[in-house]
């Protein structure tokens, strides 16, 4: 966000309005609803490169057709807990609750789900899906990959994308215990929010095409992001490549076509959804419970000094969301492409109120 303030925004009015929009361009209201909350939840979460600020790459992609109307993939092949599926480009929300469902309930009767996903589009944050299998008892994997777009150690050309995964445990009380992260130092959606505040950015997350470090997002952007870890990153990331393309037989490297490319070319990336149901394994509410008490061990762990909290996988996200009371701050420059697009689309621009002093949360 811009350090000049932003919107506060209901975020209930906020999915509603969202929702708006994509039902002006064709998604039915059920499927609208999906998507807008899959989106203003990672506002909530602080995940703002996984927000709204995509409604406008998901409506141009929308309008221009390479991205579809279809509501659900369809089933390519089915064998015990094995199935593919094949988006057709649908919006990919939908496709991967679709896609986990299944997961779960392969999982329920195989001991494990395994769901590749082709032709698959941008489906939010992989979390999202990953807690869903752990709200059912399993543990939850998502992964996809991207377009390239980071070097092998020691390379100058892009060869692997910023891959994401993320991995859920089933556990008692509120705070989930989710691990979600992109292979690279930082993902290109935060870059692109640092271009569009005119910000720059830290010196470690990227290199120009020359692979020179920069702190300037448009040649980040031009250039290529860092694996985190360096070698460990990129080889985390072109496993996760292989495994979403080639188990579902679909788009692997240079096959994923940029998601701020042409946008009437489809983005056709793969995804891969697993879920393992504990019960197979011993007791889910004693799983539950194990998981919760190394989660509190940590929590209550020796501190550095200096260090006055010790957080799990997840759960900053999870906290700040507590704290955002149901209110998400925008930046001002979101909410000029929200409201462009009001205009043009004949959408109301109500749940905008007038900008507020940004609020720093940890």
């Amino acid at each position: 966000m811009s350090a000049n303030g932003g919107h506060l925004v209901s975020a209930a009015k906020l999915s509603e309005f969202v929702a708006k929009l994509f039902e002006a361009v064709g998604v039915s209201g059920v499927a609208a609803s999906t998507v807008a909350r899959g989106l203003v939840d990672a506002e909530l979460d602080g995940l703002s490169s996984h927000g709204v600020m995509l409604v406008d790459m998901y409506i141009e992609r929308l309008r221009k057709g390479s991205v579809s109307l279809n509501e659900k993939a369809s089933i390519v092949s089915e064998r015990q807990g094995a199935v593919v599926l094949d988006a057709g480009h649908a919006l990919g929300q939908l496709t991967g609750i679709q896609a986990m469902t299944i997961a779960v309930e392969k999982a329920r009767q195989f001991t494990a789900g395994i769901v590749s996903v082709r032709h698959g589009f941008h489906f939010g944050t992989a979390g999202r899906f990953a807690v869903q299998a752990a709200g059912a008892g399993c543990i939850g994997i998502a992964m996809c990959n991207t377009r390239p777009l980071m070097p092998a150690p020691g390379g100058a050309e892009r060869v692997v994308g910023n891959n994401p995964i993320a991995i859920a445990l089933p556990t008692t009380g509120n705070i989930p215990v989710v691990l979600d992260m992109a292979t690279s130092e930082a993902a290109m959606g935060k870059i692109r929010m640092a271009e569009k505040a005119n910000e720059p950015i830290p010196a470690t997350w990227a290199v120009t095409v020359l692979g020179a470090p920069t702190t300037s997002p448009s040649e980040a952007i031009a250039g290529m992001l860092l694996p985190s870890g360096g070698p460990k990153g990129f080889g985390l990331s072109f496993l996760i490549d292989m495994m979403c393309g080639l188990l579902s037989q679909g788009a692997t490297g240079s096959q994923v076509r940029p998601l701020y490319g042409d946008f009437g070319v489809p983005y056709d990336c793969s995804h891969l959804f697993i879920a393992i149901d504990v019960a197979h394994f011993c007791d889910a509410d004693w799983f539950r419970q194990q998981t919760a008490a190394a989660a509190e061990k940590i929590r209550s762990g020796q501190r550095a000094p200096g260090v006055e909290k010790l957080f799990t996988p997840g759960e900053p996200e999870w906290r700040r969301r507590e704290r955002a009371g149901g209110q998400v701050q925008l930046d001002p420059s979101v909410v000029a492409m929200l409201s462009r697009f009001a205009g043009e689309l004949g959408v109301a621009a109500t749940p905008f109120q007038t900008p507020t002093k940004e609020k720093h949360h940890a």
